[in-house]
């Protein structure tokens, strides 16, 4: 049996691991979070071996290039086969800001939030810059 040439994203995704089901890796191509060869990739693109696929996990893209086709799930030793991994370390958790989150529904700021965020971005911008 002749080896695939090419396979859909988001079965290859799935197939090496980066995400856990394939419907979350085809939700992830919809909401434009995978890149082919920075092109915007929908599920059902091809990739083939060579290409750079981005995919944006934890609000950090993911970079890898594909090594070897995978359309059915395999093993991780396997599946770390099929890719290289080019994704540049993370920071360390002490250098990730915070960024503050309104609950949903809650409406507008009232004049009290709108102070303390004022003052939230002035402390920001006061930090030395490396």
């Amino acid at each position: 049996m002749a080896e695939a040439t090419t396979a859909r994203v988001d079965s290859w995704l799935w197939a090496v691991r980066l995400y856990r089901t394939r419907s979350a890796a085809t939700a992830a191509c919809r909401a434009g979070h995978v890149r082919v060869n920075g092109e915007r990739a929908k599920a059902a693109q091809t990739v083939r071996a060579g290409d750079e696929v981005r995919a944006r996990q934890d609000g950090f893209d993911r970079i890898v290039v594909v090594e070897k086709l995978l359309v059915k799930r395999v093993g991780a030793p396997v599946a770390a086969e099929a890719l290289t991994d080019l994704t540049p370390p993370r920071p360390p958790r002490e250098e990730v800001f915070f960024v503050p989150v309104r609950d949903r529904g809650t409406g507008r700021p009232t004049k009290r939030d709108r102070r303390e965020i004022d003052r939230l971005r002035e402390r920001l911008d006061d930090l030395p810059d490396d």
